[in-house]
């Protein structure tokens, strides 16, 4: 009974592993928007050779976005992260479980 539900258990979290995974390349794909307007920024910025108000400003904004972009996108990781570690406690457990029925076989 104990493996039934160890097994779903394990088939749920990997469901759920699969959801986070998704989520962290669809963070990815919003966040990727940001990154190419920071470098092309920088690259407006090179060619005039000064760095005015404007760009300085809107600099601060791309980056602030970026950063909380990261944070969110590190959040998704962490939590996948969990999720792998539980996985790993069930199957060890599952493992140990059976070495313990099949020592109980042999001596009995």
């Amino acid at each position: 009974m104990a493996l039934v539900s160890a097994d779903s258990r394990i088939a749920e979290l990997l469901t759920e592993l699969h959801q986070l995974i998704k989520q962290t390349q669809e963070e990815r794909s919003r966040s990727e928007h940001n990154l190419v307007n920071i470098q092309k920024t920088h690259e407006r910025m090179q060619t005039e050779n000064k760095i005015s108000p404007y760009y300085r400003t809107k600099l601060r904004g791309l980056y602030t976005t970026a950063k909380a972009d990261a944070e969110a996108e590190c959040n998704i990781l962490r939590k996948a992260l969990d999720k792998i570690a539980e996985i790993k406690s069930l199957l060890e457990e599952r493992r140990i479980g059976e070495w313990e029925r099949t020592c109980w076989e042999v001596l009995c």
